[in-house]
């Protein structure tokens, strides 16, 4: 049991769950749309995810504390080597029209754990943290699958990317909360500004008003919808369970896992519509 615990910590600490978490998003993208997606590109989300995550988390510690790094730390420090190692791999096999939105998304994130901006990095500037992830997160999960086998971006895809735009910012504010006892006065979370309760409500309207978004779609999907429709419920389970004191595992596991369970519910769907017609 001990040893089973130490491996699931290290698959949360690790990044390798938000990175799951994001391949599923990027196949919702591909679902959606009946695209063509390639390993590369998988390969290429999925070890860019644990790279970044694992370098905003933990390079100041590396940087700072690096002589006295606990075991824990170093091995995910050499995993997150490894994983970066494959990020280039995969990044030198995606065709060249994607890598303009990739160096946009990759500046964002840099910004994001760099202090450039007047000392100050995106995640410390007033209010700009959870929609600096949304931002990346619907890029890559979104955009990216589409620019790589289209030149130009439809309506559709657009109301996509907003959607997920905002789903991110809903599925963050559990962490805001979570953290809202450490977080310096000065980020502006929402929690800080508008307070826990306000904040989930707050939540709650913009995730269903993301929702309503497929409604302008030119092409709708019965198995889009649905999925989505369920997304929100659970995205609204896990808003109103979130608090300032939350179990271990709350936002890092379960909430982060609601990427996961949306992609599979949307391919059910998908299969069952298809057959049922």
């Amino acid at each position: 049991m001990k040893y089973l615990k130490a491996v699931f910590n290290f698959y949360l600490d690790s990044s390798i769950h938000v990175a799951l978490a994001v391949c599923s998003l990027l196949y919702l993208t591909v679902f959606e749309y009946d695209i063509e997606i390639t390993q590369e590109l998988v390969g290429f989300v999925f070890f860019g995810t644990i790279t970044a995550y694992n370098f905003v988390k933990y390079a100041g510690v590396a940087r700072f504390h690096h002589r006295s790094l606990t075991e824990k730390l170093r091995v995910i420090q050499v995993f997150s080597l490894l994983c970066f190692g494959m990020l280039i791999y995969y990044f030198t096999l995606l065709p060249f029209t994607l890598y303009w939105i990739m160096a946009c998304l990759a500046g964002v994130t840099f910004l994001y754990a760099v202090p450039i901006l007047g000392r100050r990095t995106l995640r410390k500037l007033s209010g700009l943290k959870i929609f600096a992830v949304a931002l990346v997160w619907a890029g890559i999960t979104v955009l990216v699958p589409w620019l790589a086998v289209a030149e130009s971006i439809t309506t559709d895809v657009w109301l996509t990317f907003v959607q997920r735009f905002l789903i991110v910012v809903v599925l963050t504010i559990p962490f805001e909360i979570r953290d809202l006892r450490f977080d310096e006065t000065a980020l502006g979370t929402l929690p800080q500004k508008l307070g826990v309760i306000t904040s989930k409500w707050l939540g709650v309207i913009v995730m269903y008003a993301g929702f309503s978004l497929d409604l302008f779609k030119d092409e709708f999907s019965c198995a889009h919808s649905s999925a989505f429709a369920i997304t929100c419920f659970l995205c609204a389970l896990a808003l109103w369970g979130a608090n300032e004191v939350q179990k271990k595992y709350y936002a890092s596991f379960i909430v982060e896992s609601i990427p996961i369970v949306w992609v599979g519910l949307f391919y059910l769907l998908k299969y069952y519509f298809e057959i049922s017609c």
